[in-house]
This record gives C-alpha cells, sequence and structure tokens, in this order.
C-alpha cells in the first residue's frame, strides 16, 4: 500500500514543487514510511511509501532506470517480480534494490508498454520516459489498486495541466481544480451505491478501470495552449471460452486447490509481519487454512472483529476456524456506539462517496489488524469467483417469476410485500422481499443491478432536479449494458460472473478494502484475485460454480475434510452492519438533520419532497428504506467535508 502522485505540464515549464509535495502528503495515510518527490523540466512525480518489500532507502521512490531517464512510482506488489527480474538480469540490466517497483523501469525500457502486459499483481503506477517525453500508467487486471487522473484548465492561453494520484484527494490541490460534481457521475453513484470508472464524482476527473493502460504522448509540448489527449485501451479481459470443456469434479476440485495454494503462497512474500482477515466464511477461511499448510499456523496471525448486534456477528466462526488451526488468534468486539464513533473518520478518508455500508467495519478491521501487522491477506473476490452472492441463486426464482408469471400475480404479490412489517435486521425478510421485487423483467445483469441498486432509473425522475437529471444524460444502468456487450463471456452464468468481477468488483469492494486500509497503513492482499485462478474460474462451467441452489459448488468440495463442515454449510453472510436500526435510532436526528428540506433545497440536487418522504417512511417506520437513505445521507456528509463549500483539504 503506497500512494503515488504527479503533474505533467505540457509547456515544458517547472512543476510547482509545493503544489507536487501537497498532492503527495494529501497520501501520507497510505504511505507512513517516507516520502520522495522527482522533477524535470514539465514533470513532477510524488510516493508516500509503505515499506514491505526491501526495506532499505535503495527501494525509494521514485526510482528510475541505470541513467534515470525512465522513471516509476508504483503501488502495489507485482508477484511475478522474482521471474522478470531473472529474465532483465539475464538481458544485462543493472538492479541496485531488490523491490519490485524496479521491475517495472528496466522492464519498460526491454518491452515498452507492453511491459504491463507481462506484470501479475496488485498495481497502479505511472512511469515517465524522459527520452520521448511520454507517460505511461497502468491498473492491475482485477482492478485492486486505483489510478484518478485529471486535466485541469488554466488561464493565460497556457494548456491544461495533466494530474494523477492514488486518491481523488490529491488532485484538490492542483491549482484551479474544478471542484462541481458530475451530474452523471451522481446518478450513478445513487444506482450504484459507488461511482464506476471512468467517471468521478467531480467535473473534469476520470479513473482509469480495471486492465486499463494510459499513454500521454507530452513529445516537444504544447506551447500554444492545445491540451493533450491521453490515449486508454484495455490490455486484458476475462478470458471466458466460447464454450466450456467437460472437466470432472475431482479433476477441479484438486486443480482449484493447487492455484488457490500457488495464489497464497506467492503473496507470503513480504519483509515485514503478516496476518489474515479472518471472518468466518469460507474464503478467509481457505485463506487461513492454506497460509498454515505453508507457512505453519504458529506464523499466522488472524484478526476479527465483532459487534454486539448478534444478528450481524460473526466471530463465533471466526473463532472456530482459529482454533481448528491454531493461528495467533486476535479479536475485537464493538458495540453501536463505537461503530457511530467512527463515522466521522470514514467521512475524511472517503474523498468520493462510497454507500457500501461495509466499509464501517472493514475500516475498523484495518486499524485493528495494523496494530500487529503490516500485511493482511484476505478472501475478496471468491463471491464473485464462484457464484457466491444470493442475488445468484435469486437469479433462479427471477428467472420463474418476472419472466414465466403474467403481470397480475407480480402486482398481487408487490401489494401483498407493501404489507410486511417493516424489519431492521440482518437481511430482514421484508427487505429481501422487496429487493427481489425490484429486479422486474430486466434480464441478466441489469436485473441484478436493480437488486444492488439504491435508486432505479425510474426513482431518479422523481428524486433528482429536473436540470441535474437532464445533465445526467439518461439511463445510468447502460453502463451495465455496455459491460454486458462487451464481456467475452457468451453463457448466462458467464456474463453474470462478469458483471461482478469487472463492474461490481473494482467499483465497490476493491474500493471499499483500499480506502479502508489506506486509510491506516495497511496493505491488503487477495489470493483469489490471482490471474491464474481467475482465468480457471472462467474455464469452469457454470454448473460446478452453482449446483442448484449450491454456491461455491467445487470450492466447497475442494475444502472439504480441510475445513469444518459448520463453515463449509453455514448460511452467507455479508460483513454488514445495523443501518436500518441505526438510521431509525441512534442516528435519527443526524438523518432529518443532514437531509433537512431547506438544506436539500439550497444544495439544489434534490427534490426536498422526495427526500424527505423517504426520510417519513422510514423513520416512522412504514418501510424499510435503508439503502436509500444511507445512500444519500453518506452523500450530504461527503458534501460537507469534499464538495465545492467545503474549503481547502
Amino acid at each position: 500500500m503506497c500512494g503515488i502522485a504527479g503533474l505533467i505540464d505540457p509547456t515544458g515549464a517547472p512543476v510547482d514543487p509545493a503544489v507536487l509535495g501537497a498532492m503527495t502528503r494529501a497520501l501520507a495515510a497510505r504511505g507512513p514510511d517516507g516520502e520522495g518527490l522527482w522533477r524535470a523540466p514539465g514533470v513532477g512525480l510524488g510516493h508516500r511509501r509503505l515499506a514491505v518489500i526491501d526495506l532499505s532507502d535503495a527501494a525509494n521512490q521514485p526510482l528510475g532506470n541505470e541513467d534515470g531517464s525512465v522513471q516509476v512510482v508504483f503501488n502495489g506488489e507485482i508477484y511475478n517480480f522474482g521471474d522478470l527480474r531473472a529474465e532483465l538480469l539475464g538481458k544485462g540490466h543493472t538492479f541496485r534494490s531488490r523491490t519490485d517497483t524496479e521491475v517495472l523501469a528496466h522492464g519498460y525500457e526491454e518491452w515498452g508498454d507492453a511491459v504491463v502486459e507481462k506484470l501479475d499483481g496488485m498495481f497502479a503506477f505511472g512511469l515517465w520516459d524522459g527520452r520521448r517525453r511520454r507517460f505511461l500508467a497502468a491498473r492491475d487486471r482485477m482492478g485492486k489498486k486505483p489510478f484518478y487522473f485529471t486535466q485541469v484548465r488554466r488561464t493565460g492561453g497556457l494548456p491544461p495541466l495533466f494530474g494523477f494520484g492514488s486518491e481523488l484527494k490529491a488532485l484538490l490541490h492542483i491549482p484551479g481544480f474544478d471542484r462541481r460534481i458530475d451530474p452523471a457521475a451522481l446518478a450513478r453513484y445513487l444506482a450504484y451505491e459507488y461511482v464506476p470508472p471512468p467517471f468521478g464524482i467531480f467535473a473534469g476527473v476520470r479513473k482509469l478501470d480495471a486492465a486499463e493502460r494510459l499513454v500521454l504522448e507530452v513529445g516537444a509540448g504544447k506551447p500554444d495552449g492545445a491540451g493533450l489527449t491521453p490515449k486508454i485501451d484495455r490490455y486484458w479481459d476475462l478470458p471466458f471460452p466460447e464454450t466450456h470443456a467437460d472437466i470432472d469434479e475431482e479433476t477441479a476440485a484438486e486443480e482449484l486447490r493447487t492455484l488457490l495454494r500457488r495464489a497464497v503462497e506467492r503473496r507470503l512474500v513480504s519483509d515485514v509481519p503478516l496476518g489474515v482477515f479472518l471472518s468466518g466464511g469460507i474464503d478467509s477461511s481457505t485463506v487461513t487454512a492454506l497460509m498454515a499448510e505453508i507457512a505453519g499456523a504458529d506464523r499466522i496471525k488472524t484478526f476479527a472483529i465483532g459487534f454486539s448486534d448478534a444478528t450481524f456477528d460473526e466471530t463465533s466462526h471466526a473463532r472456530a476456524v482459529a482454533q481448528r488451526f491454531g493461528t495467533d488468534h486476535h479479536e475485537e468486539r464493538l458495540d453501536a456506539r463505537a461503530l457511530l464513533d467512527i463515522l466521522p473518520d470514514v467521512t475524511k478518508f472517503l474523498d468520493e462517496p462510497l454507500a457500501d455500508a461495509s466499509i464501517v467495519p472493514t475500516y475498523l478491521l484495518s486499524r485493528f489488524t495494523r496494530q500487529h501487522v503490516t500485511v493482511a491477506l484476505g478472501g475478496d473476490g471468491g463471491d464473485e469467483l464462484f457464484a457466491g452472492y444470493p442475488t445468484f441463486k435469486a437469479e433462479l426464482a427471477g428467472r420463474a417469476f418476472f419472466d414465466g408469471l403474467p403481470g397480475f400475480v407480480r402486482a398481487a404479490a408487490e401489494r401483498a410485500a407493501a404489507r410486511l412489517p417493516a424489519g431492521t435486521g440482518y437481511f430482514s425478510f421484508d427487505f429481501k422481499v422487496h429487493q427481489f421485487l425490484r429486479g422486474g423483467i430486466d434480464p441478466g445483469p441489469r436485473r441484478h443491478q436493480r437488486w444492488l441498486a439504491s435508486f432505479l432509473p425510474e426513482e431518479l425522475e422523481l428524486l433528482l432536479l429536473p436540470d441535474i437529471r437532464a445533465a445526467a444524460g439518461g439511463d445510468p444502468l447502460r453502463d451495465v449494458d455496455a459491460r454486458a456487450r462487451a464481456t467475452l463471456a457468451r453463457h448466462p452464468a458467464d456474463v453474470l460472473m462478469d458483471f461482478y468481477a469487472r463492474f461490481y468488483l473494482p467499483g465497490d469492494v476493491n474500493v471499499k478494502v483500499d480506502r479502508a486500509a489506506g486509510a491506516v497503513g495497511l496493505e491488503v492482499r487477495a489470493p483469489f484475485l490471482d490471474t491464474d485462478l481467475v482465468s480457471f474460474a472462467c474455464r469452469l462451467p457454470p454448473a460446478l460454480r452453482l449446483r442448484r441452489l449450491t454456491s461455491k459448488y467445487i470450492l466447497k468440495k475442494a475444502m472439504r475434510g480441510r475445513l469444518p463442515d459448520q463453515i463449509l454449510d453455514r448460511r452467507k453472510q455479508g460483513f454488514g452492519v445495523p443501518v436500518a436500526r441505526w438510521m431509525r435510532e441512534e442516528l435519527a436526528p443526524a438523518v432529518r438533520e443532514q437531509l433537512a428540506p431547506d438544506k436539500i433545497r439550497r444544495e439544489g440536487f434534490f427534490d426536498p419532497a422526495a427526500v424527505t418522504a423517504l426520510v417519513d417512511d422510514h423513520l416512522l417506520g412504514r418501510r424499510d428504506r435503508r439503502k436509500a437513505l444511507w445512500t444519500l445521507f453518506v452523500f450530504e456528509r461527503w458534501l460537507a467535508t469534499w464538495g465545492s463549500g467545503a474549503g481547502a483539504p
């Protein structure tokens, strides 16, 4: 976990060191172990370091090749850097450190922009080629690490400054940065609960998507005021086959175990202490089991947090796994007050709104873990690759209900659902029913996004003011349709897997973990997102991912006998918090304050009457509006901290 930032002036004029320094220091939490700045005519690079591999000063960044003509700032880990380093040494390159970052500088010399395609890991980087005056940036295949960029307009006929950073907060320090809200990004946030690439919440900000590469040809510069156009391409995609070959279950399970073990082993390379996030679910328990097998249980520290609300607590399952493998287990129990007290901290580090409420416990877990280790492994990716979400099962019911029943039957079901009492527990019955009915008759990924959405397109018509709605440019779910058309997947189940792995995962899950861990200087590695393992999951026949109503079928088969049956057979539970109850009880005054009609009217984004109706529905117990209200509440808190009227960051 590091922080990268940079500025490019197409005129070749010196970059202001104060601005570059401020951009870099904005990312200090991501890299508490040191800061490095490098400048040359028309370019400046900044880096905040979290020392993980090669703790010596020789690994400090920005880091260059032998003559310094290539300079790199890098965030992440390259798991195959040892093989690449050996190959480059054989070709005559000279290394001065043991860090994986230096492989990028020499790899670019050897392979040019194609170096990106040779990297296996989690990363985002910026590379400056001083001889050719060109800039190369890229993001890893599964979108673990972030990359924001912008072009800031200047007066006096000067061309825009190009700036980039690991987080949006770095860009806010560029003089003249435009903090106007982008209506298209706002509409997507309300629909998705996050701002998906390439959008940024502020006008003019963009971010690279997973497996994208950016090239900026500066050359002799643009002194006439013309801007530079970044060229962006996708260098990799999920490798779904046109048809799935038959594979024996035992063979598939054995291959999966082998790939998982190799993925975990590659992520144990570190010069600092490691641990594992252990929720007690199948994915994190699998990682723990394999770590114990590879490194020995006495070397493993496991971390879990629990909640006083029993419906959200998983610590007994985590404890059972820790006892099974004899790990050095650490556990922290929190009540509602502790969870609520850290909301201001979350608002401070979330420089782009994210309405996934599980970022609250993820941050607490990261903070707790960082007290003991610098690197932690987690189970992210297992749900996306092996059909672990409840929506995969709901798809089976959705086909029968939405596609097979007459409209009047569906309408009757909706009327009956409206009379259900509003619950506040984890995934309460009324909440599940209402969310299911939101799926509608849209097929495939679009139906799934409707299940996940806080606001449906037709609801945005009522929520957004007319000018914001017009500027947003129409249905935000068309992004889902575009991705479904672009995927290599052909089988309907593969198309759904593609949606979760290439849309939801990099837009929501990876952002949540990256920001929560980054806020405390913790690096989190995800074995399930190993390239070979992802490719294997793409090749699997869909029936081995979801067998009737058994999700993660092949993963459970692969780990049967290695994990306790109570873990393999337990009901899926996400890393949730009691948002519905919070907003009806402890948070009710804050919700009323943040969503007050006069305040909403002054800001000019939402219809005050529509917002008030949502607030009254939930607070008076008429309907569970947890998702919609939390999404609005998070946006309002974010706006007060980071919006146009919030002042300097």
